[in-house]
């Protein structure tokens, strides 16, 4: 199982000693939520502190952009030197040419399906994309309680990637602790995103090897 901490959950007074953290993990990404405030209620970070954190970090960055127009935002996100770009079909009028320019930017396309959107939106384009991001709760907002659903959505998508070809990982954010974790791995999924389970540990290095074990 692959491993994605949200830095969401980190302490915002010590980003540094939260990306050494990470740094020194076994973390295959960091999970870097971007919120605008219009597409989902809440701001988190922007430029300015991504442009910090890639600096420092060594780990592939996974941003996932929770903003309106998220098209408008590849090439500042390829200059952060990011491995994927996550962008939610719910925010994409023309998501085809999104993805298109994500990969022609160099990066792995993502995308993200909120809780009540349905896998099969992505039949017609899921060859294409290089992820595919389930969240496991409404965005916006760290800490929610796991939707249970989620664990058949992951089987959907599985079926939907095996019948289609696609080579699109499958990762999920929200909620997600060992125990979720390991219904999810059991369902398919190849990537887990955690924030408070991991940031929130005292033993954060075990709490991503626990999840990475699954």
């Amino acid at each position: 199982m692959k491993v994605s901490p949200s830095l969401l959950a980190a302490d915002f007074l010590h980003l540094d000693r939260e990306i050494e953290m990470i740094n020194s993990s076994e973390a295959d990404f960091l999970h870097l939520d971007v919120m605008d405030g219009v597409f989902v209620p809440n701001i988190s970070f922007g430029f300015p502190v991504l442009k910090g954190v890639a600096r420092e970090c060594r780990v592939p960055l996974d941003v996932h952009m929770m903003t309106v127009s998220p098209e408008k935002w590849i090439s500042h996100v390829r200059d952060l030197g990011a491995t994927i770009m996550n962008v939610h079909q719910e925010a994409c009028l023309h998501l085809y040419s999104t993805v298109q320019h994500i990969h022609e930017a160099g990066m792995l396309a993502g995308v993200t399906l909120n809780p009540a959107t349905p896998v099969s939106t992505l039949s017609d384009i899921i060859a294409d994309l290089d992820l595919v991001l389930i969240m496991s709760v409404e965005p916006g907002f760290g800490g929610q309680p796991f939707i249970p659903h989620t664990i058949d959505k992951v089987k959907a998508l599985k079926q939907l990637c095996l019948a289609s070809g696609s080579k699109a990982m499958i990762e999920v954010d929200g909620g997600v602790n060992e125990k979720t974790g390991a219904l999810l791995a059991s369902a398919g999924a190849d990537v887990l995103v955690a924030g408070s389970y991991v940031f929130g540990s005292k033993t954060p290095h075990e709490a991503i090897l626990s999840l990475k074990n699954l």
